[in-house]
C-alpha cells in the first residue's frame, strides 16, 4: 500500500514557495503553475516563476519567483458530464 504524503505549503515573503505532497506537475509555465496534490489540483499564479526543486519520489516541490494566488480546484464528481446532457 502507498502511503500518502501529507500535504504542506509554505510561502515565504511571496517569493519562495515549498509543498510537499505533490504527485504531479501537469504543467509548469512563467504565469502559472498546475500541480496534483494529496488533496488536489493546485493552481499557483504569478510572474516569472521558475521551479527551483523537484522531487516527485518525495513529494516535493519548490517554486520561485512573484506569487500572486494558490487556488485549489474542487474534485469532479464522476459522471458530471453525463448529468449536464440528460
Amino acid at each position: 500500500m502507498d502511503e500518502q504524503i501529507p500535504h504542506k505549503l509554505q510561502l515565504n515573503e511571496r517569493r519562495q514557495l515549498t509543498m510537499t505532497g505533490v504527485s504531479e506537475v501537469v504543467s509548469f509555465e512563467e504565469n502559472a503553475v498546475v500541480l496534483q496534490t494529496s488533496l488536489g489540483t493546485l493552481i499557483v499564479q504569478g510572474r516569472e516563476l521558475q521551479l527551483r526543486q523537484l522531487s516527485l519520489e518525495g513529494g516535493q516541490v519548490a517554486v520561485d519567483g512573484s506569487v500572486s494566488a494558490l487556488i485549489y480546484e474542487e474534485p469532479r464528481q464522476g459522471g458530471s458530464w453525463r448529468r449536464l446532457f440528460r
